[in-house]
């Protein structure tokens, strides 16, 4: 079938939205019509050339939600008309890795995903007979797309579909960094960096766990209100004091929990270091530059702090997602402030240049 799509074809280009073939799913995938998806900060990590692993050409985008179509031979967990979240860390349920409660890390396809490819080692997507890349599985900046069923989590069909895609990366991210990696204890003391996405959804995350003290540092004073609607109990304008300010509000200790954000290799390290002595835990869900280290200097490790990292926020996606949808659903988590502008396919590179400029948080496109 012919579809539209926005394809990277070099590093630092905007995307071209333009006409491609898309192959019908085979042996174990789904075709999906996307109905919306979130512009996030890792398509545009990757479209810079800034992304080690990133290529080109690929049709962008992982923030999606949208109607199952069609299902390859051998699918079993879906049907036509199911309304799904896409899912650029999947769950097999199989591999060693999904049947382990210590990590969301599925192994099935995983080699294959990397290089663009879906499971058989061949891409649907094409232009002119040329095969045009997946982007992490997923190529949800399309009307439609082919994806593998083991990366999609079926949701409950009264969720709206504009809203349920920011499960599919940030919001999953920041909660499940809260909820599952760190394992916030209730009536603990938390520090988050960064009130973007993943950063909010860090801070509704530390709330759902019941923690008594939720500090959320950022460069924006509007961002940081935003902070507060998620259950932030004090906020703190980030800059180089800002571990400073932290042990001044813990009684000199640092916080039980710390979360970085921000993909800043400096806020990581002051992430560490405001990590509680004893037995502090500092997550980083933050994605830093080609070639950036984090510096952290021993005796913090020494004295009791651990460092943790965060992919999708240790969601197991096909079982955990749709749970997170139904609380909110339920009114536990409130997704109206994070959604900014609403775009079309064509306004792609917009959404780059507003998430440039700090101008709200989640530029969705929505596709008629």
């Amino acid at each position: 079938m012919k579809i539209r799509a926005a394809v990277l074809e070099e590093f630092g280009a905007p995307l071209t939205v333009q006409e491609l073939d898309l192959a019908e799913p085979k042996a174990g995938e789904v075709l999906v019509r996307l109905v919306a998806c979130g512009v996030c900060h890792t398509d545009l990590y990757t479209a810079s050339g800034a992304d080690p692993s990133g290529y080109a050409p690929t049709v962008l985008g992982h923030e999606g939600a949208g109607v199952v179509e069609r299902l390859g031979e051998g699918v079993t967990s879906l049907e036509p008309g199911d309304h799904v979240v896409t899912l650029f860390s999947p769950q097999c349920r199989e591999c060693i890795h999904c049947r382990s409660t210590r990590t969301n890390l599925c192994l099935a396809i995983r080699d294959e995903q990397g290089k663009g490819h879906l499971p058989d080692g061949t891409t649907r997507l094409s232009r002119d007979g040329e095969p045009i890349r997946h982007f992490m599985g997923t190529s949800t900046f399309a009307e439609y797309t082919v994806m593998p069923e083991i990366a999609l989590a079926k949701i409950n069909r009264e969720a709206p579909l504009d809203r349920a895609c920011l499960f599919a990366c940030g919001l999953s991210t920041g909660i499940g960094s809260a909820m599952k990696t760190a394992a916030v204890d209730r009536g603990s003391t938390c520090v988050v960096f960064g009130a973007g996405m993943v950063g909010l959804g860090a801070v509704a995350g530390c709330r759902l766990q019941g923690a008594e003290r939720i500090i959320c540092i950022d460069l924006s004073s509007e961002r940081l209100e935003l902070a507060k609607g998620q259950g932030a109990t004090e906020t703190i304008i980030g800059g180089p004091d800002a571990v400073e300010q932290i042990l001044e509000l813990t009684g000199g200790f640092g916080a039980d929990y710390t979360f970085e954000a921000t993909g800043n290799v400096a806020v990581m390290r002051q992430a560490v270091e405001s990590a509680r002595m004893g037995w502090g835990l500092c997550t980083v869900a933050g994605v830093a530059g080609k070639g950036e280290t984090l510096e952290v200097v021993p005796r913090y490790l020494i004295t009791g702090r651990r460092v943790a990292g965060s992919s999708f926020g240790g969601l197991k996606g096909r079982d955990e997602v749709p749970q997170l949808v139904e609380r909110w659903l339920a009114g536990e988590i409130d997704l109206a402030p994070f959604l900014s502008h609403h775009l079309t396919l064509d306004d792609v590179n917009r959404g780059f240049e507003l998430m440039e400029a700090q101008d709200g948080i989640r530029s969705v496109i929505s596709f008629s």
